[in-house]
């Protein structure tokens, strides 16, 4: 970051002297004023509910532009690299700042190929969980179960413990993520095939059995890949600060991957497009299409509780640049499947609609969101709902240790240690029992 030729100041109305706070500025984006000796020049905090104005970190790695509705890794737009590259391209992009060239991606897919096997003990410890447990409480064990069985790479603090964590993490989660659903379902479990993509190999693992060959779709094999893309990183959202926040205190990669994985589970984060799903779900159950514009009427009225989800983002404020790309592949894979009939993709098809001719939704930019496509598409491809904020960790993992090693790298970074406006009692005496 550079420093602005000007200050800010901060005056008071009590009669306490004026501050000057420096300014920096990034090489995009809102320029950022420099808090940190505040509470030592004042004795005062900021307050920030939810951090909608604060910059707890600098970052080379993803750019957002709500109003623009932009999307940048590493300076490249989200649409020309979902269109252009693979999702390991786009790993190689975020964990090391650089597209690779041709040799460097053959490494690099070749140690992550090398690398999706897990340890076989880890087959007892899922054995621990009820069939019927949510994968997302399964899978925040089994990653951060895996410190228990990788001592080679649990230093947070080491270069080279990082780097083979970050690896091994990409390559084992598609592995842990079906075994999840294998594991709910009853069904046996399926090795990887090193001759299969990232994305084929992932759908081998859900859908494929022992009994006969599994044949890999390329159109949902491409489908999937781009998922993948769209999800790699979202810049400092609620789960790249969990993981940033639980890594400041100097614990293993796999732990703070894991806390990324169990934030990411909320129906606000990554549960929004199973969120979503329901939705439609329960839009089909009391009527379908025929009913469609009475829930859109609800969904205006305030007072009715009812919510429209996979419209609008608290970051866009323009049309999610992820969306338009997701409902290319949507039209794609239910073409691909003859599913464009289908009763609940009419329903989606028919509220998608109405939010985007209906003044009301286009007046308040709540436009179809990443997460409306994808549940949709993921649904087509017998995904099961539950299994799609899983899938979300599998593409988020990227972007979380790209996040995390950068922290580590950073020689301003710090254990995090948010302050807060105390609201309760003042100090008081404790009264012997028999008083109070």
């Amino acid at each position: 970051m550079k420093l602005a030729d000007n200050k800010a100041t901060l005056s008071f109305t009590n009669g306490s002297p004026s501050v000057e706070l420096p300014v920096y500025q990034g090489s995009i984006g809102p320029d950022v004023i420099d808090i940190r000796k505040l509470y030592g020049q004042t004795g005062m905090f900021t307050y920030d509910p939810g951090f909608l104005s604060t910059a707890a970190c600098q970052s080379a790695i993803t750019y957002i532009d709500g109003d623009k509705g932009q999307l940048l890794y590493r300076g490249y737009p989200i649409e020309q690299l979902a269109k252009n590259c693979d999702y390991l391209e786009t790993c190689y992009l975020l964990l090391y700042g650089e597209l690779p060239n041709e040799s460097e991606k053959a490494d690099f897919v070749e140690r992550v190929t090398k690398h999706t096997m897990v340890n076989e003990q880890m087959q007892f410890f899922l054995r621990g969980f009820r069939r019927d447990a949510h994968p997302m409480a399964v899978l925040t064990g089994l990653v951060g179960g895996m410190s228990a069985f990788y001592h080679d790479s649990t230093d947070i603090n080491n270069p080279e413990h990082r780097e083979i964590a970050a690896i091994r993490l990409i390559a084992k989660m598609p592995t842990l993520v079906s075994m999840a659903y294998k594991y709910g379902v009853g069904q046996p479990y399926m090795y990887p095939k090193n001759d299969l993509s990232y994305a084929g190999n992932f759908l081998r693992m859900m859908f494929g059995n022992p009994c006969e060959e599994y044949q890999v779709n390329p159109v949902l094999e491409r489908a999937l890949d781009r998922i993948f893309i769209l999800h790699a990183d979202h810049e400092q959202n609620a789960s790249t600060s969990t993981v940033r926040l639980c890594g400041s205190s100097g614990t293993n990669p796999f732990a703070a991957i894991s806390a990324g994985v169990a934030c990411l589970w909320g129906p606000a984060h990554g549960g929004a497009n199973e969120a979503c799903l329901n939705m439609l779900e329960q839009i089909q159950a009391n009527g379908g299409i025929a009913k469609v514009g009475q829930f859109m009427e609800q969904v205006k009225d305030k007072s009715s509780g009812v919510k429209l989800m996979g419209f609008g983002h608290r970051v866009y404020k323009n049309y999610d640049p992820r969306a338009t790309l997701m409902q290319e592949t949507c039209n794609e894979v239910l073409a691909e499947l003859g599913l464009e009939n289908d009763p609940l993709f009419a329903l989606a098809k028919a509220v998608e609609k109405i939010a985007l001719e209906d003044d009301y939704f286009v007046q308040r930019k709540l436009y179809p969101n990443v997460d409306f496509y994808s549940g949709i598409v993921q649904r087509a491809m017998g995904i099961p709902v539950n299994i799609f904020t899983g899938i979300f960790a599998l593409a988020r993992t990227v972007g979380w240790i790209a996040q995390l090693n950068e922290q580590m790298g950073d020689p301003e970074y710090k254990i995090g240690r948010p302050r807060q406006l105390f609201t309760g009692s003042t100090e008081r005496s404790v009264k012997p029992i028999a008083q109070r």
